[in-house]
C-alpha cells in the first residue's frame, strides 16, 4: 500500500522488492496504523512514504554511514533527507532538486521513426560507446572507471530487450545515433532512462519521432510509460512534451 500511493515515485524503490544484495536494505517505518513509509538503501537511496519519514530514515541512514552513489525520489522527501545528511555525506557532486516526473498512458500523436528497433547483443559494440558518452553527459564521471559493471547493465539490456536504439552512417560509419533505456519497470509503470542523441544530431527533431516510437512498443506491454527530466533541460522538456507526456510528479536526485 505505501508503494502503490505514489506509483511513479515509488518504483526505483519497488523494483528492488526481493533483490537485497550485500550491503542493501529495505528499511521500513511503522506508527500505530503500521507501515508506512519505505527507504530502499544499496547502490542508491530511494524514500517513499509522508515527508515525515524523511527525519527517522536520514537518521539510521547517518548512522550507518555513506554507501551510496546517490539519493533519488520524490523531490520534498529526497531534500529533507538531505538537509538533515550532509553535513556528514557531503558535500554533494551536483543536487538536483527539481526534476518533472513525466507520464503517457496512450501512443503519441506524432509520426514514429520507424528506424527505432530494440538492441540486441549483437549492437553492443555500436551502443557501448553511445551508453557511456549518455552517462558522463548525465552523471559526470566515466562508468568505466571502477571495472566492467556499467558494460555488465548495457549487455544486460540488450539481452533484455530493454534498450531501443536508431543507428545510421554519421562521419563514415555506423554509428547508434539515438538510444533510450527501461531502466525500471513495476506494477505496470515502464520508466526511460538514459535518453541520449548524438551531438551532431541535436536541435534537428530526431529525438520526438523516436521517443513516439518508443512509447509506442513500450505500451504494448506497460499501461504506463514515465521518466523524469532535469527542469533545466527544456529542449528534452520540450520533445517529451510534442510526444504527449504530462507532468505527474516531482523527482529529486542528489549525486555523491
Amino acid at each position: 500500500a505505501v508503494l502503490r500511493s505514489e506509483r511513479l515515485t515509488a518504483m526505483l524503490a519497488a523494483q528492488n522488492l526481493g533483490y537485497l544484495g550485500p550491503g542493501s536494505q529495505m528499511l521500513g517505518l511503522d506508527d500505530e496504523r503500521g507501515l508506512v513509509a519505505l527507504c530502499w538503501s544499496g547502490s542508491n537511496v530511494v524514500p517513499v512514504g509522508p515527508l515525515s519519514a524523511a527525519e527517522p530514515f536520514a537518521h539510521h541512514l547517518r548512522r550507518r554511514g555513506r554507501r551510496a552513489t546517490s539519493i533519488v525520489g520524490r523531490a520534498d522527501l529526497v531534500v529533507a533527507m538531505w538537509e538533515i545528511l550532509e553535513s556528514s555525506w557531503g558535500p554533494a557532486r551536483e543536487v538536483r532538486a527539481d526534476q518533472p516526473c513525466l507520464a503517457i498512458t496512450s501512443p503519441s500523436g506524432v509520426a514514429a521513426d520507424s528506424r527505432v528497433r530494440r538492441a540486441t547483443p549483437a549492437d553492443l559494440d555500436l551502443l557501448f560507446p553511445a551508453a557511456v558518452a549518455m552517462f558522463r553527459e548525465e552523471v559526470g564521471y566515466d562508468p568505466t572507471r571502477n571495472g566492467d559493471g556499467y558494460a555488465n547493465y548495457v549487455r544486460s539490456l540488450t539481452q533484455t530487450g530493454r534498450s531501443y536504439v536508431v543507428v545510421d552512417h554519421l562521419g563514415g560509419r555506423e554509428q547508434v545515433v539515438f538510444k533510450a533505456d527501461i531502466g525500471a519497470m513495476w506494477d505496470g509503470i515502464a520508466q526511460i532512462q538514459g535518453v541520449w542523441v548524438h551531438p551532431e544530431l541535436r536541435g534537428k527533431g530526431i529525438a520526438t519521432g523516436a521517443m513516439a516510437a518508443v512509447v509506442a512498443d513500450i505500451l504494448t506491454f506497460a499501461p504506463t510509460v514515465s521518466l523524469y527530466v532535469n527542469h533545466y533541460n527544456v529542449a528534452a522538456r520540450r520533445v517529451y512534451e510534442k510526444v504527449g507526456f504530462r507532468h505527474e510528479a516531482t523527482y529529486a536526485t542528489i549525486l555523491l
